[in-house]
């Protein structure tokens, strides 16, 4: 919509491509992204500190749009909880040395996720991450166990009622579990922290293994799918989103290929679906 003037950062995932740390994070740049989304064993892998990378990072100009991925944390079973909080400390404290504000999170997709704890485990993450100046970007995934659909983790955020914990929007679980565009309507845009996008040939899939394996190897580039993606932009324009926009694409043949190259192609793809 033309009434849509601000300018979104744009970010790519590091995920989608290929090579060592430093080729990743100097492909997003050379392509133009101003954002990344980092992941744990990028971190680990690059050569020097946390603190060197954010410095890196500082001087390339390049923002983080999170840190990732604290996976089945809420409603982890009684087993496990203390040494998951232990993991969210460690990557609450990793995220603050390496500059980034945003921890992303994953709605639980352990089978044992005990659903009567969630709450209490997100409101004291926030809490933590509060301490730390962070925020946590909840996403709810096309197989987690309890917060699957995009309007039970958007419940779950609004319950609580917290100012830094938000919503991270992606089309493959909105889509793939028979969501619509429509699901978005009563989520305030300032509650919407991230907007992942990506395609897929796979659309409201109940086989949830094949679902799965899509996901974390066979996305497509936004555009070169079958989702009717424009119906989300269009309500995300409609609304002012003013947060970050980028791809988070999960793909073999991608990431085999030179980062430079698929990078470039990402940006191609996500100029061509969002700038009007």
């Amino acid at each position: 919509m033309s009434s849509h003037s601000h300018r979104n950062p744009f970010f790519i995932n590091t995920i989608l491509l290929g090579g060592t740390p430093a080729q990743k994070i100097a492909a997003a740049h050379s392509a133009g992204f101003e954002q990344i989304e980092i992941l744990t064993h990028d971190v680990e892998g690059h050569e020097g500190s946390p603190e060197d990378l954010g410095r890196w990072l500082q001087e390339l100009g390049i923002g983080l749009t999170d840190y990732q991925v604290l996976r089945d944390f809420d409603g982890a079973p009684e087993s496990l909880r203390e040494n998951k909080r232990a993991e969210a400390l460690s990557m609450l404290n990793v995220a603050s040395r390496i500059g980034a504000d945003t921890l992303l999170v994953t709605a639980s997709s352990d089978p044992a996720c005990v659903a009567v704890n969630i709450d209490d485990d997100l409101r004291w993450l926030a809490g933590e991450a509060a301490t730390r100046r962070l925020r946590i970007a909840y996403e709810g995934l096309a197989w987690s166990k309890i917060n699957f659909t995009l309007g039970a983790a958007w419940n779950c955020v609004q319950r609580l009622n917290i100012p830094n914990l938000g919503l991270v929007v992606d089309p493959f679980h909105l889509f793939v579990r028979g969501g619509t565009a429509r699901d978005l309507d009563n989520i305030p845009m300032d509650r919407i922290f991230i907007l992942q996008l990506c395609d897929s040939d796979l659309d409201n899939c109940n086989n949830l293994q094949l679902v799965i394996d899509t996901a974390r190897h066979r996305r497509l580039l936004p555009g070169q799918g079958r989702f009717p993606i424009n119906t989300i932009l269009e309500r995300f324009k409609a609304g002012g989103y003013t947060g970050p926009v980028g791809i988070e694409v999960f793909n073999d043949v991608l990431r085999e290929r030179d980062p430079k190259v698929t990078a470039e192609e990402a940006m191609s793809a996500l100029k061509g679906i969002w700038q009007e």
